[in-house]
């Protein structure tokens, strides 16, 4: 016996692992896809990468391979890199540092603090993936969120622990309705991803909508649109990150993620770059996977501990409702608030439009008497808005159509209810008390 154990431990002892190759060699340069051999590293590794010119160093981020070569995506633009340059693995896992000290502090997509206001004392690290929650272990979204918004709080109740998309073309006010919800919602922590978007925007949304009070329970991500890919993503992962590190402490957070439609374009450029096929509009099918994983990482914490209500804003470009990222968004949120062109252009602000907005848990956190209200003052709505022509060139006749007159009656009304200036802020027991006395709907 002793003798057979003894072989055993010769043969283990034979049996060598392969060395693991730390550098490697630059072998070609295709746009921003880096092919590196010699070198072995998992998905996700950090590397760096020498530069010839002056003689410093490129991060990058392993984002394929094929047989012996690995393709990395540089961090910035990757002047002065040649042939032969030598590459190093810094890290085989992305990971990211966290603490309560990014209270008030503004970072970049690698938790580098931009604002100015020095170092930032981290106290945690943690990989940028998070750990995901078993769904029987979700507590339900049952507490009703004040946003201070009459006709969130009115026809689209939100709840705590919510997920829900702002969908719009272009300059129709997605950016400000988000600096409402960010001012007026009631939240222990506001987490804010600006993520592809104008780098202008950045300093204006820290300035004018979060202010100092804001700023000071806030942590802002901010990867604008001249920077990488692969920053960006990095940047919408460390966003949901922090949300998720304040959630699993108990506190109720308010994320902001601006705009899921641009963090699809960073993984478009990625996926076609290392040569996945395009599908729906140029999007590979790695856009499709990327986004409901990130959403499903927000929502309440295990058993009720903690939550994070999301508000993620998606871009329809020219205005069309069936693009891919909008349907695939509006199947995996639950909700989605439109905001119309037309209404905009008649300076009714802000431009939500009821017709295709939802709220998915509304049914589970209003009484009958609400949900009544509601549903019959999205009927007179939309009965106006689909005979609005009609009406407009004296072609309807009173008496014809008692909703219809119902609607005309309650139309200045309800316009009233609809519209809020920016700075404004409504309570929900308020929002809720001028609908019902419109609709004439009481009761408990």
């Amino acid at each position: 016996m002793l003798d057979f154990a003894a072989e055993v431990d010769e043969l283990v002892a034979e049996v060598r692992a392969p060395e693991v190759s730390t550098s490697g060699k630059l072998v070609r340069v295709v746009g921003l896809t880096l092919e590196a051999k010699g070198i072995i590293a998992p998905l996700g590794a950090h590397c760096q990468v020498e530069n010839l010119d002056l003689g410093t160093f490129i991060d990058a981020e392993v984002v394929g391979f094929q047989d012996d070569l690995l393709y990395l995506m540089p961090f910035s633009e990757p002047g002065g890199i040649g042939p032969g340059a030598r590459v190093w693995v810094r890290s085989n896992h992305s990971k990211a540092s966290l603490g309560r000290a990014m209270l008030g502090r503004v970072v970049d997509g690698q938790g580098q603090p931009i604002d100015g206001k020095g170092p930032i004392a981290y106290s945690d690290q943690l990989g940028l993936e998070g750990l995901s929650v078993n769904p029987m272990e979700r507590g339900p979204i049952n507490q009703t969120l004040d946003t201070g918004i009459k006709a969130l709080n009115t026809c689209l109740t939100i709840g705590r622990g919510q997920r829900i998309g702002l969908v719009a073309g272009s300059g129709v006010g997605k950016s400000v309705l988000l600096g409402m919800l960010t001012r007026n919602t009631e939240a222990d922590v506001v987490v804010i991803g600006l993520i592809g978007e104008r780098g202008r925007e950045v300093q204006e949304f820290i300035q004018q909508t979060l202010g100092e009070a804001g700023l000071a329970k806030s942590v802002v991500i901010a990867a604008p649109a001249n920077v990488s890919p692969v920053l960006r993503l990095k940047a919408t992962n460390l966003t949901h990150l922090v949300a998720e590190y304040f959630r699993d402490r108990g506190q109720n957070v308010l994320m902001l993620c601006d705009s899921l439609t641009r963090v699809a374009h960073a993984q478009r450029e990625i996926g076609l770059a290392i040569g996945e096929p395009p599908t729906a509009k140029g999007y590979p099918p790695s856009v499709f996977a990327l986004l409901p994983r990130l959403i499903e990482r927000a929502g309440v914490g295990r058993n009720g501990y903690g939550s994070i209500t999301a508000v993620y804003t998606v871009l329809a470009e020219g205005d069309d409702r069936s693009d891919p990222i909008v349907d695939i968004a509006r199947a995996s949120l639950d909700g989605q608030v439109m905001l119309s062109r037309q209404l905009a252009d008649a300076a009714h602000y802000p431009a939500i439009d009821l017709a295709g907005s939802i709220s998915r848990v509304m049914n589970n956190l209003v009484s009958p008497a609400l949900l009544k209200a509601a549903n019959r003052f999205r009927r007179l709505w939309t009965l106006y808005q689909q005979n609005q022509d009609l009406i407009q060139v004296g072609a309807y006749e009173t008496g014809t159509n008692p909703d219809i007159d119902e609607a005309i009656r309650l139309r200045p009304g309800m316009e009233a209810l609809l519209q809020q200036g920016s700075e404004a802020s409504v309570s929900i027991d308020d929002s809720q008390k001028m609908l019902q006395q419109l609709t004439g709907q009481t009761g408990d």
